[in-house]
């Protein structure tokens, strides 16, 4: 394992940089035991880090239903909103898996995430993300903030129009992770984008 190359490291030969005959003396098993340990596994955690995930364990389940929560709130609103085309998400009545999603979720709790599709298109798009002021642009989901992004300008904008089309991302498509913040400043945070359009 020390003396071929390494198809993780880019052919890195780990006995000719790290062993005997290389200019930091033996140290290619150290190394390699621990650049590959770091890549795969991870470093260990401090013990303030292992304080806070426990911490943040022990609220979890107010939290994802405090998501949830707002997530069916923003997305009733959003469906009588005039700048909307539709909204996807399986908490509101008309989804067809609604019924699926009552026998599958707990206490009514759908999910913290939801699609709409904003009239206007791609610049539409853009331009509701581009003024939000509480919400974050990040493709990530699940944080405590709301998180919103534009797929078609970003994450799928790689991808030809028929390529975004076969993915389900629409030219005004928005996908939202509300977060725990107080569901009317997100409900205004929306507002005041939308009137940008």
């Amino acid at each position: 394992m020390f003396t071929t190359p390494s198809p993780s490291y880019h052919g890195l030969n780990f006995w000719k940089v790290f062993g005997e005959g290389g200019p930091f003396g033996n140290i290619a098993f150290i190394i390699r035991a621990r650049v590959e340990q770091l890549r795969d596994i991870g470093p260990a955690l401090s013990p303030f880090n292992s304080f806070l995930f426990i911490q943040g364990l022990e609220t979890l389940s107010l939290r994802i239903e405090r998501h949830c929560e707002n997530t069916l709130v923003l997305a009733k609103w959003l469906q009588k909103h005039p700048k909307v085309e539709s909204v996807n998400y399986p908490g509101l009545e008309e989804h067809p898996d609604h019924q699926i999603a009552k026998q599958q979720f707990r206490k009514n709790l759908f999910g913290g995430i939801l699609t709409f599709v904003v009239k206007g298109g791609f610049e539409a798009g853009k331009t509701l993300i581009n003024n939000v002021k509480l919400a974050s642009l990040l493709a990530n989901v699940g944080d405590a903030k709301t998180l919103i992004i534009h797929p078609a300008s970003t994450t799928h904008s790689q991808l030809s129009a028929d390529e975004q089309k076969q993915a389900g991302v629409s030219a005004g498509l928005i996908r939202v992770s509300p977060g725990i913040e107080h569901i009317e400043d997100i409900i205004e945070d929306f507002e005041q984008a939308f009137a940008k359009i």
